[in-house]
């Protein structure tokens, strides 16, 4: 029975956003607080709907549907996490998104924010983050594969 609920807790397995997360999530908020990403975290700290991405760690870390993002943003490390990354974004008005993240981080960030504003448009810092760099607009490909 124990088993049975730890698997029913973390149906998703969203552990494995914890455990790629847990040794650089400083580093992450450094280089999101210089407005400069510089290292490999973009999947698991920004996660995509699955259907975007094509490597394997992105097929790996890609969100299969909403239950899952709402899931993931009621998880008590990972959903505090990706509000806190998206508000230190949010108000950099003064760079783009294209010279924060480069190419093609960048759309990665469109597509993640299009997600989860869509998940939890009661949570608003998403959408601020798609105001401040993509004039507001949500990403079509993820509005696509969200409406399958």
């Amino acid at each position: 029975m124990k088993n049975r609920k730890l698997i029913m807790k973390d149906a998703y397995n969203l552990q494995r956003f914890v455990d790629a997360q847990q040794p650089l999530f400083q580093q992450v908020l450094t280089e999101l607080g210089a407005g400069q990403k510089r290292s490999h975290w973009m999947w698991f700290v920004f996660p995509q709907i699955q259907g975007l991405g094509r490597s394997d760690t992105a097929r790996h870390y890609a969100i299969t549907d909403l239950d899952e993002a709402r899931a993931y943003l009621q998880h008590p490390v990972l959903g505090p996490r990706l509000e806190q990354c998206a508000a230190i974004i949010a108000p950099q008005v003064e760079r783009s998104a294209r010279q924060i993240f480069s190419s093609p981080d960048d759309m990665k960030l469109h597509s993640s924010m299009t997600l989860f504003s869509i998940a939890a448009p009661e949570r608003p810092v998403f959408q601020k983050v798609l105001d401040t760099f993509f004039g507001g607009e949500r990403d079509a490909m993820t509005v696509k594969l969200l409406s399958r």
